[in-house]
């Protein structure tokens, strides 16, 4: 076995947050050995997938475990050998990525390029954490607008200079200086009703009141773009105020140099080609996405077999089912006592998808937490919902996935970021004036600019929303993924925004809706009962 081969199954071990002990290593690189070329990989995806499967009591991944799913692979291929290529195939085009796994990387201003970090990241940060969180979402879109044309700096002049210097000024910079100045900086309220911009050398007052804003909502903690002069008592006196511009996914990528901020691996240009052929044939996979399944819900329950009842008779069954919280009709908190009967609702739920023997067969099923439901806390990033309640439900649907909200998937080469908060009503109440009805007056498409343009998920101040310091970068969406759903008990909408395919299923519960998307076309299917 091959020094390369062993490098690459403890870089996928190290991805999915695994730490493998040499005999675990040696049995895993012994299954391997069976397969040459691209097989070789899928091999070892498909093993790590089955692994996730397993009742793991650790992180550090000992040989039975691995020996277990190693002896059910082989006992699968040769039962069933003519379609073993296919299975492997199957089972890792879905690939779930928990929010916890998500390797974090931090950009060095000076040398210019990005940098993982590879130290522990603890839950509890220290207070310094905070303030890395405000400054690496700075750098973050600092570097993106430094590669943009209409803000970049030129050696020469060109046809662009008469119009006047985009330029972006440092905030130190503008003591003592008249005329219009480009600056970037976060909006943050350092006193009771008076704003400031701040960016890594300074901060100054800002008036707003007769700023040309573009679409997206304005926030405290957003980071924008302003254009304006600074006034004799010492005020910047904003005059068009915007987010940073947007950058291609792919010229993102090129200035990655191979780092995976998504968390699904990266991918050879051969597989990357092997991949997308792979994609194009898969025109019949489809993900069936409902927010808000209320399983303490007679009715709820009743509506949820209805819509696995109509997949049930369809010719190509779902790949997979996409359930999202809130899973209770009463918010988990400490004045709910009913753990039990939840548990046992789980239970009934799983007895109901198992019924189904199709889809228990050929679909899989992701479970993301909602806002109010069980779980340590609701600072984002959510954990997975807790066992105990889940247990019942997956002794009948043992490949049950439970996963972090936010969650992310690999499909082939696409990739989909899941987030169920109530974005939409908790963004408007936090705006800081009014949104521009220049280009639209849908609320829902100022909100896919705003998450979009601040590559992030939540960009609400933690007042409002508290995030885990260390674990701000699991809500980045940066590079743009292919597709972004917010569950999100408001209207029902889907809206395709610079390439991205973002939408809400809306609440299954109250609105009986939910979504139907075919992420080889990224074609979106409004439903409702």
């Amino acid at each position: 076995m091959n020094a390369s081969t062993r490098k690459k199954v403890q870089r996928k071990c190290k991805i999915r947050g695994y730490n493998l002990k040499v005999e675990a290593l040696d049995e895993i690189l012994s299954f391997v050995s069976r397969f040459e070329g691209p097989d070789e990989d899928e091999a070892i995806d498909l093993l790590l997938d089955q692994l996730e499967q397993e009742s793991l009591k650790s992180t550090i991944i000992d040989k039975e475990p691995v020996h277990r799913v190693v002896s059910l692979l082989l006992e699968a291929e040769a039962t069933v050998e003519e379609n073993s290529d296919a299975s492997a195939t199957a089972a890792s085009a879905i690939r779930v990525v928990d929010a916890f796994l998500i390797p974090k990387y931090k950009y060095d201003p000076i040398r210019k390029q990005f940098y993982e970090h590879t130290s522990s990241l603890p839950i509890h940060g220290e207070a310094s954490a905070k303030t890395a969180l405000y400054k690496n979402r700075f750098l973050l879109l600092f570097q993106r607008l430094s590669r943009d044309q209409h803000f970049s700096k030129r050696a020469f002049d060109s046809e662009f200079s008469h119009f006047g210097s985009c330029e972006i000024s440092p905030i130190q910079s503008l003591v003592g200086q008249t005329g219009r100045r480009w600056v970037m900086g976060v909006i943050s309220q350092l006193e009771d009703g008076h704003f400031y911009l701040e960016d890594l050398t300074a901060s100054v007052e800002i008036n707003l009141s007769n700023a040309k804003i573009t679409t997206g909502f304005f926030l405290e903690n957003t980071i924008v773009v302003a254009e304006g002069e600074m006034l004799v008592e010492g005020i910047f006196q904003v005059l068009t105020c915007g987010f940073p511009p947007l950058e291609d996914r792919n010229k993102s990528l090129k200035q990655l140099a191979g780092h995976d901020f998504f968390g699904g691996g990266i991918f050879t240009k051969e597989e990357t080609i092997r991949l997308e052929e792979m994609e194009k044939r898969a025109v019949n996979d489809m993900f069936v996405i409902l927010s808000d399944i209320w399983v303490d819900n007679e009715e709820a329950l009743g509506k949820l077999e209805t819509v696995l009842d109509g997949f049930e008779s369809v010719e190509v069954v779902p790949s997979l089912f996409v359930f999202m919280g809130n899973f209770s009709s009463h918010p988990c908190n400490l004045s709910f006592h009913s753990y039990s009967s939840l548990r046992m609702q789980f239970g009934k739920l799983g007895q109901m998808i198992a019924s189904h023997s199709r889809l228990k067969e050929n679909s899989r099923f992701l479970f993301i937490p909602g806002p109010d439901d069980a779980g340590p806390s609701t600072v984002l990033p959510r954990c997975a919902l807790p066992k105990y309640l889940t247990e019942e439900l997956q002794k009948h649907i043992p490949n049950a996935i439970f996963s972090s909200n936010p969650c992310r998937i690999k499909f082939y080469t696409q990739e989909i970021v899941f987030f169920r908060q109530d974005l939409l009503y908790r963004m408007r109440r936090s705006c800081l004036m009014p949104p521009s009805k220049e280009e639209t007056d849908d609320p829902f498409q100022h909100l896919v600019a705003t998450i979009t343009h601040q590559s992030h998920l939540c960009p609400l101040p933690l007042t409002v929303q508290p995030i885990i310091w260390n674990y701000d970068h699991c809500l980045y969406l940066y590079p743009t993924p292919h597709a972004i759903v917010l569950g999100d008990r408001s209207q029902q909408k889907a809206f395709k925004y610079t390439g991205i395919t973002c939408f809400n299923p809306g609440s299954f519960s109250i609105d009986s809706t939910f979504v139907a998307y075919r992420p080889c076309s990224q074609e979106v299917e409004l439903s409702a009962l």
